[in-house]
């Protein structure tokens, strides 16, 4: 993964109602939910909405599919993996993991 998608994703991820439309996405599941359902959940103008929804598309971790006169919102579960394994993949790469708790435990 390029350092900059993941410093977008992870800005996009760093607002709390950014954050809360991500996890609704990603508790839903592939079927996703409509915009106007995540509306309803969040309690917020339909203009805030789609003012974030905007930056979660734009970034990747979220992908938008008209059905009928329906916008639906699923999650962008390649990207989604592709930024958790960017964070992890390298786990303690240059240190031995686990070192620092045993210290803290003696």
């Amino acid at each position: 993964m390029i350092i900059e998608k993941a410093a977008s994703q992870l800005e996009a991820l760093g607002n709390v109602t950014r954050l809360r439309i991500f996890r609704m996405l990603v508790r839903a599941g592939d079927e996703g939910l409509p915009v106007g359902q995540l509306q309803e959940k969040l309690d917020i103008p339909g203009s805030t909405l789609s003012h974030h929804l905007k930056k979660l598309v734009d970034t990747g971790l979220v992908i938008q599919e008209r059905q009928a006169t329906t916008l639906i919102c699923t999650t962008n579960y390649r990207d989604m993996d592709a930024l958790v394994g960017y964070l992890v993949n390298e786990c303690c790469a240059d240190a031995k993991c686990g070192a620092k708790s045993k210290e803290v435990a003696a």
